[in-house]
């Protein structure tokens, strides 16, 4: 004899369905011996409850059916005239309405409740793989292969054939790039800065579903973090190879520094010697030898700034008894009748605390320069103010003055103006002297441009408040 078998599938589903149908005639059985006790409401909130159950169990149909069945128990036992059909009061219709509203709402409750679990569940993966690509590419050795790491989850993830980042400074993306090709392009933006653009190509038009598009941000955002990874990478390595660069001149200029002073000494002391013997080259043999030394007394200086090697000795001292010892220092210069001192418009006597001889020398080298580079037929003002804390020695010429665009340039070291002719002595080194100098002292130089033409360059130190 032939057994006939129910599928499990079959049975999984019918489970349920005998499960609460029993369950509301087991409660029918239970409530029958008291139904000319108890007031009908009392009967329909225990049939509620099992529609309740068995529509979020089971879903809306079973809901339904579940409704049908209690109504027909509740009118044929539990309605007066009892075991018999009678014509329903309103109060009948009432709790039909109920028993089929209870089963649609528990069924959409409950599937509302489960597609707000499934989506918090597709969230906590989501954060889960971002957590793990973030760890990921933290760990990363290089920038690069961080980059290259988010690309790819990028195409796995959301199943494209390309993709790729354009760095700003590559321009903007093209599509002819790729052709054939659907294309989705979103800006990579860090701290409100545009790093470059995030491509992606198919086959077919992109198309994101929501919990992807959120996936696609969290990536972009990871994406544009490794560029500025990149980015800042290579510019460390390009500060890098440029501090190398300047130690290796420095370097350079201290050790031929010192290999140019003992035949410098030579030759100024051969020089002094043809002098006396009344020889007319040595004169100007001695002050180019001069010239010389002052070049490689500078380059050396600057080594040492530039090493932060030069010891200071900051000290009190009279604003005016610094300007007087710079005029003193250009007495023999044949510009010398150009220099104007003005007088203070503070009144009395001004005083700093810093180094008086290197002071001195930034102070020439600005005069020096305000000189060289102005006609022969103007004058160079100097004068001192006191502005808050800072004495500010004022340099002012009639010369070219400097660009807008070469201002940023005209303390570096051997930087001369584009307009400086072949007459113009000097290596391009007494501003970028200056600079060190007054920064080593907690001050500053720097240029503004003068009313009617030209430039002031101003030394700015440490003012006292010690009465003289």
């Amino acid at each position: 004899m032939h057994r006939q078998t129910v599928p499990a599938g079959r049975r999984a589903r019918l489970g349920p369905w005998l499960l609460w149908v029993g369950l509301l005639a087991l409660l029918t059985a239970a409530l029958l011996p008291f139904r000319g006790h108890v007031d009908k409401l009392t009967v329909a909130l225990p049939f509620l409850l099992v529609i309740i159950g068995g529509s979020a169990v089971a879903g809306r149909t079973l809901g339904l059916t579940l409704a049908g069945i209690a109504y027909f128990d509740f009118h044929f036992f539990f309605v007066e005239r009892f075991d018999s059909l009678v014509t329903p009061k309103p109060l009948d219709w009432l709790v039909l309405t109920a028993f089929f509203v209870t089963s649609i709402a528990a069924e959409q409750l409950l599937t509302r409740a489960a597609e707000r679990a499934e989506a918090a569940r597709e969230r906590a993966e989501e954060v889960e793989r971002l957590a793990a690509l973030g760890a990921e590419t933290l760990n990363a050795g290089r920038a690069e292969d961080a980059l290259a790491r988010i690309l790819e989850v990028i195409r796995t993830e959301l199943r494209v054939e390309r993709c790729d980042i354009v760095e700003r400074s590559d321009g903007a993306p093209r599509a002819e790039a790729w052709p054939d090709a659907r294309m989705l392009v979103i800006p990579l933006i860090v701290r409100g800065r545009a790093v470059g653009l995030l491509r992606l190509a198919h086959s077919a038009p992109i198309t994101l579903l929501p919990s992807q598009r959120r996936f696609l941000d969290v990536l972009s955002y990871y994406a544009a973090l490794g560029v500025e990874r990149v980015q800042l990478a290579t510019e460390a390595a390009r500060a890098e190879a440029f501090r190398q660069a300047d130690e290796l001149k420095s370097a350079l200029i201290a050790g031929l520094s010192h290999d140019l002073r003992t035949p410098l000494t030579t030759i100024k002391a051969l020089a002094s010697r043809l002098r006396t013997q009344a020889i007319p080259e040595a004169a100007s043999i001695e002050d180019e030898a001069d010239r010389l030394n002052r070049l490689v007394t500078d380059l050396l200086d600057l080594s040492r700034l530039n090493a932060r090697a030069m010891p200071m000795r900051l000290e009190f001292n009279v604003a005016d008894d610094l300007i007087g010892a710079a005029v003193q220092r250009l007495a023999g210069s044949a510009e010398r009748h150009r220099i104007i001192i003005a007088p203070s418009a503070d009144g009395g006597t001004l005083a700093g605390e810093f180094d008086f001889v290197q002071a001195l020398r930034a102070l020439v080298n600005l005069m020096e320069n305000a000189l060289k580079y102005s006609p022969s037929d103007t004058m160079v003002e100097v004068r001192v103010i006191r502005v808050g804390e800072w004495l500010e020695f004022h340099v002012a010429d009639r010369g070219p003055g400097v660009a807008a665009a070469e201002r940023g340039r005209v303390f570096e070291p051997f930087y001369r103006a584009p307009g400086a002719t072949a007459d113009v002595g000097g290596a391009g080194l007494g501003l970028a002297i200056a600079s060190r100098l007054a920064a080593e002292q907690g001050g500053s130089v720097r240029h503004e441009d003068r009313p009617g033409g030209g430039s002031v360059f101003i030394l700015s130190l440490p003012a006292s408040d010690v009465a003289v």
